[in-house]
């Protein structure tokens, strides 16, 4: 997890589908949380699906949610149904 936290500094975009936890900056900025050591994206620009703004598993407030560099774009499942076709039967 640590190898990947410093690659996210050169990162332009990244997208998190239905991420909370593990898309959390508490995992950087506080050592004692209980999320510390997982990656956090740290881009440039920071694009969110979730179903909504609630706390995740380990019930920790996500800071990433309210940065200024963060778009939610709302549920999930239905924003990736719109951006990709389904696949013909």
């Amino acid at each position: 997890m640590e190898e990947v936290n410093k690659d996210f500094e050169d990162t332009h975009v990244a997208l998190c589908i239905g991420a909370n936890d593990t898309l959390n900056s508490a995992a950087l900025d506080d050592p004692n949380s209980v999320i510390a050591g997982m990656p956090a994206p740290e881009a440039k620009q920071v694009v969110v699906m979730k179903r909504s703004l609630a706390a995740g598993y380990v019930d920790v407030d996500n800071p990433v949610f309210f940065n200024k560099n963060t778009n939610m774009l709302g549920n999930a499942k239905a924003t990736c149904e719109q951006l990709m076709p389904h696949p013909s039967l």
